[in-house]
């Protein structure tokens, strides 16, 4: 049940009188102050590039205690009918994102003739230190009221075009040539000479002529500035693509409309394949509207059940992955049930022993931690209930699953519930691997072919360095 407000009316007030309300600023709420008002000082919006000013831990901090000190006197003292006329701030250390802050006002004056009452205002942490004051002047309500406090609706951000920022950072790259392995369906085709009219690739379609032709027509797709390498059936497509790269004719390739095992069995051959000493794998590159960040999820698409040598190589795919889409830095939540190592559970023995590795060396690039339940992994304010203290918990970009039924799961229940969109690529390789479904919408499958790009120049630059297999 809702509480029951009071207000209090000028001839009511009396001096001394005081109230009180704790509120807490973060990211989100951050985010959301600044598309309210257009404020887009670094302050506000990333902290850690306002490191030379005192306040490097942001929050927008003026603005929001200001507010805080307005709602204390609209709902609280003096209450419903206020009219805040004046408001003065002045902040003494700097206030943490996330931190719960307690603000308090005190009459200190009232006026008859104009019917203000002046309102001395304190914000305080909650080891009791002021980190704001303020004087407000407030016309009181001259009528009684009573009313229900009312649940206030949640504001959830929406970050859109993420997509779109993929690729701008292509525009000055050149064009890969892209071996598209059986394009004999009318998303893959489609996908493909979208892909080129974006001038991210320039495709080579490996597949039967006759079929292909016959989809273009049906979609009244224009074939004429393509090459076309016919072939007679999937196998035979898959095994003239990995040819095709190995003799430098294409940089990269793009999945049709054959099964992944197909495509992938002669990427991995031993001899003639694209193998090389890491074990391949798959990452989704989500864009969550809600989510302030890009996500790697990794692997939800080719290793069922991994063992603890091939989570290594799982991991720094990812973390490679996380440098091409220009992540310094990545941090890598390893997942599991629960936040302790325990025999039980043998994921989180593995995700302990893969963070030992990190720290000698034997996994570079990123910060690992583990084991971390997802809400902890993803969420500050989980991993500050649960008293988890690490640089990756609430802040990873990479969550590295324990097997694939959970990392499909875990992307697939974030694009349909959750109107993520997944850009989907296979790493490990010579060259990059364009990963696309039928279910893709046409923005995830140019995302795919702009990581792509992203990453083979990342190789070119020997960002991500490998050794070829044999």
């Amino acid at each position: 049940m809702n509480d029951i407000l009071e207000n209090k009316t000028f001839d009511e007030i009396r001096i001394g009188d005081r109230a009180s309300l704790t509120r807490v600023l973060d990211q989100e709420g951050i985010e959301a102050l600044a598309s309210l008002t257009g404020d887009f000082n670094l302050i506000d919006l990333d902290p850690g590039q306002a490191d030379t000013s005192m306040f490097r831990q942001g929050g927008g901090q003026t603005g929001w205690v200001a507010l805080l000190f307005a709602a204390l006197a609209d709902t609280r003292l003096p209450g419903l009918g206020s009219v805040v006329q004046r408001i003065e701030v002045r902040l003494h250390q700097p206030i943490a994102v996330g931190a719960a802050i307690t603000a308090t006002a005190t009459v200190k004056e009232k006026r008859p003739t104009t019917g203000v009452v002046v309102l001395e205002c304190q914000a305080a942490d909650l080891k009791g230190e002021v980190v704001a004051s303020g004087l407000a002047e407030v016309l009181a309500p001259q009528q009684k009221m009573r009313y229900a406090a009312k649940e206030l609706p949640k504001i959830q951000m929406l970050h859109e075009d993420r997509f779109q920022e993929l690729l701008q950072a292509c525009e000055q790259l050149p064009t890969l040539a892209c071996a598209v392995v059986h394009p004999c369906s009318p998303d893959s085709l489609r996908g493909a000479i979208e892909a080129a009219e974006q001038k991210l690739i320039a495709p080579i379609l490996i597949g039967p002529e006759l079929k292909i032709r016959a989809i273009a027509d049906q979609g009244r797709l224009d074939l004429t500035p393509y090459r076309l390498a016919p072939t007679e059936h999937s196998h035979h497509s898959a095994e003239l693509a990995v040819a095709m790269v190995q003799s430098g004719e294409a940089q990269t390739l793009m999945k049709g409309s054959l099964h992944t095992d197909e495509l992938l069995a002669a990427v991995v051959k031993k001899e003639g394949g694209l193998r090389t000493e890491r074990r391949i794998s798959h990452c989704f590159l989500l864009s969550v509207p809600t989510f302030s960040r890009w996500i790697i999820i990794s692997d939800a698409a080719i290793n069922i059940a991994p063992s603890f040598e091939d989570k290594r190589d799982i991991i720094q795919n990812a973390i490679e992955l996380a440098h091409a889409i220009n992540i310094p830095s990545p941090k890598v939540a390893i997942l599991s049930a629960v936040e302790t190592v325990t025999n039980k559970i043998p994921s989180t023995l593995e995700a302990g022993a893969l963070c030992k590795m990190a720290d000698r060396g034997q996994i570079t690039g990123g910060i690992l931690d583990g084991p971390l339940a997802f809400d902890n992994a993803i969420d500050e304010q989980a991993a500050r209930t649960k008293g988890i203290q690490s640089p990756v918990a609430g802040k990873a970009d990479v969550l590295i699953v324990p097997n694939l039924e959970a990392g499909n799961m875990l992307a697939k229940q974030l694009t349909f519930m959750a109107d993520a969109e997944a850009a989907g690529i296979v790493l490990g390789a010579r060259v990059p691997i364009v990963l696309t479904s039928r279910a893709d919408s046409a923005r995830a499958r140019l995302a795919s072919c702009a990581v792509a790009v992203l990453f083979a120049e990342a190789l070119r630059q020997g960002v991500a360095l490998r050794k070829v297999a044999g």
